[in-house]
């Protein structure tokens, strides 16, 4: 095992900080990611990257813990997608374009603003792209306690809260209060990308919350098969993301290793394209007899017009 586990991996403290925050920020992104899938809100979910930056950004520049900002942002970005407009789809994608585009600009303020703040880029590389090494242990009771919230809401608000995504119209004639449930659903969806900001960073936080479960809806019939396949492949890309991140300091002869982002998303996509193969075979079994007739009718045809030409 020398050659996979490079030496002090399991005894460094660091190391063991970023396995449970990463496993912690890969099960309520399965969870609450499956849910943002069916119910097709993954632009929702891409805005509240953007909404996470311009927190985890304006709290670096106020001195305040990132993770702070990231989730504090969310929920105000996830409060005005929900007050702004959720009862058309039509409606909701303006609200998340609006969210969207204002996040945007004071994303860039706050980064303008770090960076005119100190020397070094620090800041923008934590903040968009993450730096799960250098997360301060002292907070994982925080992401503790966020990740059994938003496990326990979700649980509340499943049934209903499939139910809307199948028909809103059947849940609102079975008394269910929509308005309610969407929003209870935004806040858990901006603590997932909250807490997966501080694993991977701001940006790439949409591939935990997005490719795991749309992998996972590509194997399995039903949503609680789809839920513990999303969680399996999340846990899994970001355990063997943060191996294969300490390893890489001993890849190259100046130290310096690749970020953990980098191994999260590129395992998270090779899930993602592997698990296509078995659908796409399945359409070319299913196409084979059609393109074989076409190509006899076609060989037929051929051969009818050069008997006339002879």
């Amino acid at each position: 095992m020398r050659f996979l586990f490079e030496p002090g991996f399991f005894s460094s403290a660091p190391v063991r900080t970023a396995l449970v925050i990463g496993a912690l920020a890969a099960v309520i992104s399965a969870v609450v990611g499956v849910a943002t899938v069916v119910r097709g809100q993954s632009f929702a979910g891409h805005a509240l990257t953007d909404v996470a930056t311009a927190g985890g950004s304006g709290a670096f520049f106020t001195g305040i813990s990132p993770l702070v900002g990231f989730i504090g942002a969310g929920v105000f970005g996830a409060g005005a997608m929900d007050v702004i407009g959720m009862e058309r789809l039509r409606s909701r994608d303006i609200a998340t374009g609006i969210v969207l585009s204002v996040a945007t600009g004071f994303a860039a303020l706050f980064l303008f603003l770090d960076a005119s703040k100190s020397a070094t880029t620090g800041a923008t590389q934590q903040i968009l792209f993450g730096s799960i090494f250098t997360v301060n242990s002292s907070i994982v009771p925080f992401v503790i306690g966020l990740s059994v919230l938003t496990l326990i809401v979700m649980g509340l608000i499943y049934r209903p809260l499939l139910l809307s995504s199948l028909s809103g119209e059947l849940a609102s004639a079975r008394g269910i209060k929509l308005r309610r449930v969407g929003l209870l659903f935004m806040l858990t969806l901006a603590i997932a990308v909250g807490v997966s900001s501080i694993a991977i960073g701001s940006v790439l936080s949409t591939a935990l919350l997005i490719g795991p479960a749309a992998t996972s809806l590509r194997l399995t019939t039903n949503m609680r098969n789809a839920i513990s396949v999303s969680i399996a492949l999340g846990v899994v890309a970001t355990w063997l993301g943060v191996l294969l991140a300490y390893d890489s300091y001993y890849w190259f002869p100046s130290s310096r290793g690749l970020p953990v982002s980098f191994f999260i998303v590129a395992l998270i996509l090779l899930a993602y394209v592997v698990s296509g193969v078995p659908a796409i075979r399945r359409f070319a079994a299913q196409s084979a007899p059609g393109r074989r007739h076409m190509q006899l009718a076609s060989r037929s045809v051929v051969a009818k017009r050069a008997s006339e030409a002879t």
